[in-house]
């Protein structure tokens, strides 16, 4: 199979669909692989490290769409990109389509294969192919929540670990998923008293028996939330329902309730968000400010620490992209039943339910 792997072209986005190792995987199948021209820069891999294992490397993102069977990405096209993607062209990539009708509209009418990574779903539920950068953006968020506390960028002005004499700041995590939980443990290690809910107890339960005494769980509720974002000083939304948008936990005349320069973090953002007033941010402009709520809504979290990012991603997407090159996509999904939960939309028709929902469109098999 010939295989492309274009630069990503979102803002600030410096990740890359595959690592030299990966190229070294599929070339020693005789498969081939396209790399465009410094896609692999801004993660620390270089054109000669691909050439060296076997890659062809080409200038224009226009050449790699053209002569690849499948391309591999880590962000979902954007508009520059509709027009180069062929018919029968798998696409395999992070979509989040039921954020974007507009994507969805262009990703029916190229009549390609488009197999989502956020959605590739294991027997037992878990997501294999979100988890690490759920596990990214979890961490992230506090690192850039603490951040965004200071004064100078409009924050409370409160330090999340507090001082001797000083208590620590309130940290508020909604959702008990792999966001969540990776959240409590960076905002624990930085000694705040942190608070996480979820409507699963059987979740909660168990961050209750990993999680240090200073990590407390609360049934989520919207009473309970209400009555927790009053002392806050830094929210994460970390909820995810599998392929359809996020349901809004903090409204608008939430916000009024909040204390002045209170930091609110939506890891969500990617599928719509989970508070009613985000609307997605780049790494370049990451914050805006709403009855004096600081608001952090960048959509590619995990592209501002890149090279971990792209590394962890490709650990997990790699087989997968083997298995599709070596069998083609139908062989492989009609095989892998965690695969095939990646079909999103397929040869000009919607196959996932939750993205059927999102727009009223009809849901049709493949």
């Amino acid at each position: 199979m010939k295989i492309g792997v274009p630069k990503e072209i979102k803002n600030n986005e410096n990740r890359v669909g595959m690592t030299p190792a990966g190229v070294f995987e599929l070339t020693k199948r005789n498969h081939t692989v396209y790399i465009q021209s410094s896609a692999g820069f801004g993660s620390g891999f270089f054109d000669e490290d691909y050439q060296e294992v076997g890659a062809i490397i080409l200038n224009s993102i226009e050449d790699v769409y053209a002569s690849s069977d499948m391309i591999v990405k880590v962000k979902e096209p954007i508009q520059e990109e509709y027009q180069l993607i062929k018919p029968n062209q798998v696409i395999f990539t992070y979509f989040h389509f039921a954020s974007s009708e507009e994507l969805t509209k262009a990703m029916i009418k190229s009549n390609a294969i488009c197999i989502a990574y956020e959605t590739v779903e294991d027997a037992d539920g878990s997501l294999p192919l979100l988890i690490p950068m759920s596990e990214v953006a979890g961490r992230m968020s506090i690192q850039q929540g603490a951040k965004y506390l200071e004064k100078p960028i409009k924050g409370r002005g409160v330090l999340l670990g507090g001082v001797p004499g000083v208590p620590p700041g309130k940290v508020l995590v909604l959702g008990a998923g792999v966001v969540g939980i990776q959240a409590a443990k960076m905002a624990a290690g930085l000694g705040a008293h942190v608070t996480i809910m979820d409507i699963n107890m059987k979740q909660l339960r168990y961050v209750n028996d990993v999680m240090p005494n200073h990590v407390v769980t609360e049934f989520s509720s919207e009473y309970n939330i209400r009555k927790r974002i009053k002392e806050s000083d830094l929210i994460i939304g970390g909820v995810l329902i599998k392929g359809a948008k996020a349901p809004k936990l903090i409204t608008k005349d939430m916000l009024k309730e909040m204390t002045p320069g209170t930091v609110i973090v939506d890891v969500a953002v990617d599928q719509g968000g989970c508070f009613e007033t985000t609307k997605a941010t780049t790494h370049e402009t990451p914050t805006y400010i709403i009855d004096d709520v600081v608001h952090y809504c960048v959509a590619n979290m995990p592209g501002a620490v890149p090279y971990t990012s792209t590394v962890a991603l490709t650990n997990v997407t790699l087989p997968y992209v083997i298995k599709l090159a070596n069998e083609g996509w139908e062989k492989a999904c009609e095989s892998n039943k965690t695969l095939e939960k990646g079909l999103n939309v397929v040869k000009g028709k919607i196959v996932y339910k939750e993205i059927a929902e999102a727009f009223n469109f009809e849901l049709e098999t493949v």
